[in-house]
């Protein structure tokens, strides 16, 4: 391993939020032909200037660098029942998903599946996320062990789930707070992992194991949570009759006590004005998963309404609802889904919530998410075009935003040619 290297490209990241719509935004930084600069897993400088001798090179010239992309909610054992056919949510948890995860109490099965998910994810261009991985704990300590290996920042957390779930799902009040602590005293803040409390959703917990999941998050607020809220209008209706008390899906989590600024809650598509001001004031973040929304048939998601009311929104596959783990394919869903709802979502505005936007939500702004000098070394190398169709559509590209938007419209991770993670090249096509 070179403890020190220089990599040059297109540099492109972004030093604030990009307005809504805005294709000429002065958040963009854009520096062709820079070399920058790593030493010891840590971005140390940017310059245009060849590096001296001391400095052992790689030469990505024509080639674009940007920020690892941060996932902000995707499912480790999934992968086996991505793009199955012919189900909305309730059904295809019940169908798909439930008998994939309950192979994973098995430690041989959590351990392979670990490293595929994460090797799967730096081949597409993610070097951040922030995993389910199944109601076993061996299956968060496999993900746990694997993503220490290779260096990655990651938060995830043993999923709790203790009713409405199969045999080998289910888990109990008592044993799963066990657990979670075991699980949070030995993983969160080794290396770059952290724990998140991880609620399945609200109808798989039983008010007594969403109160403990509360307490675990008042007790240690620099713990995680994440869970699912707000995605399917049947779920919706169940959660009301669970929950009859409630005023609303996010009022079943804002009573347990599992809204704050380190809560990330993947959909959101069935949320009102009510709800979106109690995220801003939690400064809680939705996940935004529009592959899996449009392939479930979920909804759409109203981005501009959660920006309005100052709640933040980053950017998610959710594999496997969602049909692939390439954030350029996911982005370009988002695009979609804004556009079936008469808005137009610039690649600025996509790019920030997959990376500086993501981090920030995060609270890891200071770590990840820009090539600014003391970041950690996060970042990927991508071709501004594959094939014959991409190839053309950039040569007769004009502007910036024109040339990346055909790039994350038509790229996918067959463009992608390296991945480095905290300083260290973990993929190569």
């Amino acid at each position: 391993m070179t403890e020190r290297f220089a990599i040059r490209g297109d540099l492109l990241d972004f030093t604030a939020e990009p307005a809504w719509g805005d294709t000429e935004s002065p958040a963009v930084r854009f520096r062709p032909r820079r070399w920058l600069l790593i030493e010891d897993g840590r971005i140390v400088g940017v310059q245009a200037e060849e590096p001296g001798a001391d400095w052992p090179r790689e030469d990505h010239a024509g080639r674009l660098i940007l920020p690892g992309f941060i996932d902000t909610h995707v499912h480790s054992p999934q992968l086996d029942v991505i793009a199955s056919y012919g189900s909305e949510l309730l059904d295809w948890l019940n169908t798909y998903t439930f008998p994939a995860e309950r192979r994973y109490a098995d430690p041989a099965v959590a351990a392979r599946g670990a490293a595929l998910f994460l090797d799967a994810l730096l081949a597409h261009g993610t070097t951040a996320a922030v995993v389910f991985p199944t109601v076993h704990k061996v299956s968060a300590e496999a993900l746990f062990a694997a993503a220490a290996e290779r260096g990655m920042r990651l938060i995830a957390g043993k999923v709790l789930m203790d009713r409405h779930a199969p045999d080998g799902l289910r888990d109990d009040v008592v044993q799963a707070e066990a657990d979670c602590r075991e699980l949070i005293a030995r993983w969160h803040g080794r290396d770059r992992l952290a724990y998140a409390v991880t609620v399945r959703f609200a109808p798989t917990s039983t008010p007594a194991q969403l109160a403990m999941a509360g307490r675990l998050c008042a007790e240690d607020p620099t713990l995680y949570m994440q869970t699912h809220v707000a995605e399917n209008r049947d779920e919706v209706r169940w959660v009301h009759e669970l929950f009859p008390e409630a005023r609303s899906y996010l009022d079943v989590y804002a009573r347990a006590g599992l809204l704050h600024a380190r809560s990330v809650l993947a959909h959101g598509i069935w949320l009102d004005d009510t709800d979106r001001d109690v995220l801003r004031e939690a400064g809680a973040q939705i996940a935004h998963s529009p592959s899996s929304n449009l392939f479930l048939g979920s909804g759409l998601f109203d981005w501009r309404a959660a920006e309005a009311a100052g709640a933040a929104v980053s950017l998610a596959s959710d594999v496997g609802g969602g049909t692939s783990l390439s954030m350029l394919r996911t982005l370009a869903d988002a695009y979609k889904v804004q556009a079936m709802s008469h808005q137009r979502l610039t690649a600025w505005k996509a790019l920030h919530a997959a990376t500086r936007g993501a981090a920030q939500a995060l609270s890891l702004g200071d770590e990840i998410g820009t090539l600014e000098p003391g970041q950690v070394a996060d970042l990927c190398v991508w071709d501004w075009a594959c094939g014959p169709v991409a190839e053309r559509r950039m040569e007769v590209a004009r502007g910036l935003h024109e040339k990346v938007f055909a790039w994350l419209t038509l790229g996918d991770e067959r463009c992608l040619v390296t991945s480095i993670v905290n300083g260290v090249a973990r993929y190569r096509r």
